[in-house]
Order: structure tokens, then C-alpha cells, then sequence
């Protein structure tokens, strides 16, 4: 019974140790998550505020608010 106890012990203590292991990783891959996110919004902010881009945006509103119904 002591060996059964003692190896029940040691891969409690084990999994333990994996689990504290782990413990910043979910925190580094939700901070690259946002640097991704955060460059995404960037680029796509810098197209869109583009004058080519800017232009046909305008001209699509335009259109849709002269449209008649």
C-alpha cells in the first residue's frame, strides 16, 4: 500500500509541476494576439485613410445617398 501511495504522490506532484510550467504561456499568446491585432488595425487603417481608397469610399456613400428609392 505505501508504494501505491507513493507513486499516486509523486504523479500528483508531477502534474502539478506541468500545469505550473504552462502558467505564462497563455499570457504571451494573448499579448502576441494583440500586437497582431493592434498591426492588422494599423495597415488597414493606413489603407483606408489612403486618398485612392478615401476617394471611391466617398464616392460609394455618395452614390447610396443619392440613390433613389
Amino acid at each position: 500500500m505505501y508504494k501505491a501511495v507513493w507513486a499516486r504522490m509523486r504523479a500528483l506532484v508531477c502534474r502539478m509541476r506541468a500545469t505550473r510550467r504552462d502558467a505564462g504561456m497563455v499570457t504571451s499568446e494573448y499579448a502576441m494576439g494583440i500586437v497582431a491585432a493592434v498591426a492588422f488595425a494599423v495597415v488597414l487603417y493606413k489603407v483606408v485613410t489612403s486618398g485612392q481608397v478615401s476617394a471611391e469610399l466617398q464616392a460609394i456613400v455618395k452614390q447610396a445617398l443619392d440613390a433613389r428609392m
